[in-house]
């Protein structure tokens, strides 16, 4: 009895040993495949390289996610699970390759392709994203319109305030009339609502919260969205009027080399460059507020309105096919998108606008105030002093008139 007892338990652990070769044989790569050391598992090197942040090819779980179609019967060995493992089960519910069953689709190797809200269980590039923002964009964000204020206070110490060199004559003319006014400061005002309660949920976090407290941030943050979300549309409206009022106007020409050959007497006393209603610099302005100011609309509509505007995804198809990553040395973007992906796109590159684009007003402010003198009264009363347009915009003044601007000769156009 006791040798049929040995006999029996020897052919167990046979079997056993055998069925689990035959397992291992199925999952751990052969001596000498990438992570063989590891029986398929993730490797130190791509921990390491994980936390750094760089591309870990991770196919090696994406793909080990089991297959029904070449599963063994659910009544046969090792098919009790339809030949999915709990690990395989798990691996295809981390890489959103579950059916609305909760079972493995039969086709299951790699992205499902299935890009429905829905459907996206566990998203990788939230983390990401939530890296980027916190990180780079905060930072580099921050530098740009510190460094910007910056070098516009050397620029004042330097320069001072640009005078009228010919002194105010007492005359004054109308630069802009009342509905242009109007269509500015509609644009400014609601620009530096958008840029405080931007900043403010970006960096409040980090300079808010530690002084005020949670409780007193919340409100804060709250309220600031909805004037964010509000206001937007006055800022869009005002963009529009600008646009359709001054595009005319703003249309480069020669007169603008001129320009930007003196740097529009910026740096020196007793230049006026000849121009017309806008000169090269204030064409500088306007085309960077209607291009930036577009962009940043579409992201914000497309942020609005969660999951209903998806833009990316086409975008990096259109410049996959020109070949624009290709030239600057990078791989084709991914036009394959999960919804949350495109949201955080969206807001990652609304925030990147967003910095250049007060960046630029930044520098249009110090001109429109502090740092010209006469320039102001052009957007608050709409009347200039005629010596001030005669010196900066010297074409239009005699357009206006009919009065010669220049005494010696009159610039060519």
């Amino acid at each position: 009895m006791a040798r049929i007892s040995t006999k029996f338990l020897t052919l167990l652990v046979a079997a056993f040993v055998g069925l689990t070769s035959v397992a291992v044989a199925q999952t751990v790569p052969a001596p000498g495949e990438p992570r063989a050391e590891t029986g398929g598992a993730q490797t130190l090197a791509d921990i390491l390289r994980r936390q750094e942040q760089q591309k870990v090819d991770d196919s090696f779980r994406r793909d080990n996610i089991g297959n029904p179609e070449t599963a063994a019967p659910i009544d046969g060995q090792l098919g009790t699970r339809g030949g999915v493992s709990d690990s395989e089960f798990w691996r295809a519910y981390r890489y959103n390759e579950l059916d609305e069953l909760g079972t493995v689709r039969a086709s299951a190797k790699g992205p499902s392709g299935d890009t429905s809200v829905t459907s996206v269980v566990i998203q990788s590039t939230g983390m990401e994203w939530l890296s980027f923002r916190k990180g780079p964009l905060k930072d580099y964000g921050g530098y740009l319109l510190l460094g910007t204020i910056g070098i516009l206070v050397l620029f004042f110490l330097f320069r001072g305030r640009i005078m009228i060199d010919g002194g105010k004559s007492g005359k004054t003319i109308t630069r802009f009339i009342g509905i242009e006014r109007f269509a500015h400061w509609t644009i400014a005002g609601s620009f530096i609502l958008l840029a405080l309660t931007g900043l403010t949920q970006l960096f409040g976090r980090f300079f808010i919260i530690p002084y005020l407290g949670h409780e007193a941030f919340a409100p804060i943050a709250i309220y600031g969205k909805w004037i964010h979300n509000n206001v937007s549309w006055a800022f869009m409206l005002g963009l529009v009027m600008v646009f359709v009022m001054w595009v005319s106007h703003n249309i480069p020409n020669r007169l603008d080399l001129k320009w930007f050959a003196v740097a529009g007497g910026l740096f020196s006393k007793n230049v006026h460059p000849p121009a017309k209603k806008f000169n090269a610099g204030q064409k500088v302005v306007f085309w960077g507020v209607v291009l930036l100011g577009a962009s940043i609309s579409v992201s914000g509509l497309s942020l609005l309105f969660p999951f209903e505007m998806p833009m990316f995804a086409a975008t990096f198809h259109h410049l996959n096919d020109l070949g624009l990553p290709q030239l600057v040395g990078l791989d084709p973007l991914p036009t394959d998108l999960a919804p949350q992906t495109e949201m955080q796109l969206a807001q990652a590159w609304h925030a990147i606008v967003a910095f250049v684009f007060m960046a630029l007003i930044i520098g249009h402010i110090y001109i429109g105030s502090v740092g010209m003198e006469g320039a102001f009264d052009a957007m608050g009363s709409g009347q200039v002093d005629e010596q001030w347009a005669k010196e900066h915009h010297g074409l239009w003044y005699e357009e206006v008139t009919g009065k010669p601007a220049y005494h010696d000769s009159h610039p060519a156009e």
